[in-house]
């Protein structure tokens, strides 16, 4: 099997062929990622591990170049688009089930806290996370890795180069900015 970090560099570097090797190589831990984002959130959403995969893939084909990065920022990118992803259905699911007649629209960012609520609560906590990465760009990171990436303290610490009691205090801060900015 390739050395996922060779092939991270080599996709950084422009390979084409190399971006299909590394989803061909990471495609195991992919689907355990996606069924791990799924089981958080998106158990109402009409998806499954593997459609979750394959519309991430479609996605990271067509994105910007990658940056070169280590096996844990790739998985943490991943954990992202599939969080785009499951907000982009989220959000067409409540406008259908809605009747709004308007086409959804596609998002600006690729904000959505794991919560086992409905549609209009994601919505709800998608918009606070965009307003806590405006002010407090790092704690929407913590975020991000914890609920999307499935992340512990240590390994948040370890990915953003942060001490695992700043990760646990930045978490904390998190976690209280958040709920005042949903009761909003």
């Amino acid at each position: 099997m390739p050395d996922l970090s060779l092939l991270i560099d080599q996709v950084a570097g422009g390979n084409r062929e190399a971006r299909h090797l590394l989803f061909a190589a990471a495609y195991g831990e992919l689907h355990q990622l996606a069924r791990a984002r799924l089981r958080r959130n998106g158990h109402d959403l009409m998806l499954d591990a593997t459609t979750l995969v394959h519309e991430s893939y479609l996605r990271f084909v067509v994105s910007a170049p990658l940056r070169r990065s280590d096996r844990r920022a790739f998985f943490a990118y991943a954990s992202q688009v599939m969080r785009s992803v499951i907000t982009d259905a989220a959000r067409s699911h409540w406008t259908e089930r809605r009747g709004s007649g308007e086409s959804p629209q596609p998002l600006d960012d690729d904000m959505l806290v794991a919560l086992p609520a409905g549609d209009e609560q994601r919505q709800r906590v998608h918009e606070a996370l965009a307003a806590l990465e405006a002010i407090e760009p790092r704690l929407a990171q913590v975020v991000q890795l914890r609920c999307f990436g499935g992340y512990e303290e240590r390994e948040i610490g370890a990915a953003l180069g942060l001490h695992e009691r700043t990760v646990r205090r930045d978490w904390c801060k998190a976690c209280r900015l958040l709920k005042g900015l949903i009761r909003n």
